[in-house]
């Protein structure tokens, strides 16, 4: 009897140890400081808790069962329509891009966003159609002009760990001159990646990946580290993620069969779902590339027939990918995310976010007075 009350003791103690444990470490996840949706606080707790080979294996499941349509994209894949004010800077626009047969109005053409002191445009937008097989899906792109712009790398509270100056969100002394903001890449466990800003390492950087470095100017540079770049005293940022996707201005070799996982868990490319990436072009402009229903290929089509000559993949999936602009020329301007659909808050990164990210402002003393601009 006395077996059988210690046997039946254990078993309350084994059963209360595997509900409770796992029932106050998910309140925790949902609880932790920093912006995150439920979903993301919910994947990132089943993958600490021992899971992540269940989400990784759900995710291929769900989002290679939903392929998009072969037919004209919705209104809100489309960036939303912005006014160009009369004497627009469009001179300095990259080249219009190339484009499926049956060209969308406005498909690669170029529209200028926030003006400088000299009438220059310091970003531009447009879209394009990346996936012949797909003609519902969209890409928007941003192209920063680094002569007027400049980037910063921002901690989360949770990515990379560790304490960081700027709280997990933009510091107030940007935010007048705040042009954009957008994610960075996957967590820092999922990727080889490492990451370095404001003097600190959040994880050692490490050769071959693709990395965003920027310089003491602000001026960012898409590179293969150990490659294109090395750390220097000119160094300030680097956020590394996978491997590059597009170099030498075409799609790398191998993106669909990821042989060595060198771009996420097996199959993720394959996944129709948000994606995100960088790039910098001949030119040395600094590119954003966003969209939903995007493929790992049809994200680096989309990165090379922006002039991308060295690409790399940011996040992916809803909720984390995120891309906001604003408009410091314009007095009362709203913030608007870059596609209308995109499932972030425009004001996302104005408060502490748990994941790290980067903000472009307008370099000191070029922006455009408020209330000279009207549109």
């Amino acid at each position: 009897m006395k077996r059988r009350k210690k046997r039946l003791r254990r078993a309350v103690v084994v059963s209360l140890i595997l509900i409770v444990y796992p029932a106050v470490t998910y309140v925790q996840a949902l609880t932790a400081p920093g912006a995150a949706t439920v979903t993301a606080r919910t994947a990132d707790w089943a993958r600490q808790m021992g899971a992540g080979p269940v989400v990784n294996a759900l995710e291929n499941w769900y989002y290679t069962r939903h392929p998009p349509a072969n037919s004209a994209p919705s209104t809100d894949a489309l960036p939303a329509p912005v006014s160009v004010p009369v004497g627009a800077d469009t001179a300095n626009a990259p080249a219009p891009l190339a484009t499926l047969p049956g060209a969308l109005p406005g498909e690669g053409a170029w529209v200028p966003g926030a003006r400088m002191a000299g009438g220059q445009a310091a970003d531009y937008t447009t879209f394009l159609r990346p996936d012949p097989g797909h003609t519902s899906v969209v890409a928007a792109i941003v192209a920063f002009d680094q002569k007027w712009a400049g980037t910063h790398l921002i901690a989360g509270t949770k990515e990379p760990g560790g304490t960081w100056p700027e709280h997990a969100q933009v510091p107030n002394a940007l935010r007048p001159s705040l042009l954009a903001t957008f994610n960075s890449g996957f967590k820092l466990r999922d990727t080889d990646g490492g990451f370095y800003a404001d003097g600190q390492y959040g994880k050692p950087l490490k050769n071959g990946m693709a990395s965003l470095v920027i310089d003491r100017s602000g001026v960012a540079n898409v590179a293969l580290w150990g490659r294109d770049a090395h750390m220097t005293q000119q160094v300030v940022a680097v956020r590394q993620n996978l491997e590059l996707i597009v170099d030498g201005g075409k799609p790398v070799p191998g993106l669909s069969g990821n042989p060595a996982g060198q771009w996420g868990s097996p199959r993720n490319q394959f996944q129709f779902t948000w994606r995100s990436g960088a790039g910098i072009d001949a030119h040395g402009r600094l590119v954003y590339v966003a969209g939903d229903q995007l493929t790992l290929t049809a994200m680096a089509n989309a990165l090379a027939t922006a002039g991308v000559v060295r690409g790399m993949e940011l996040d992916i999936h809803g909720g984390m990918v995120s891309c906001t602009l604003f408009r410091p020329d314009v007095a009362g301007a709203a913030p608007r995310t870059l596609v209308p659909s995109m499932p972030t808050a425009p004001d996302r990164y104005l408060s502490a976010d748990q994941r790290d990210f980067f903000a472009v402002t307008a370099r000191s003393g070029a922006l455009l007075t408020p209330g000279a601009a009207t549109g």
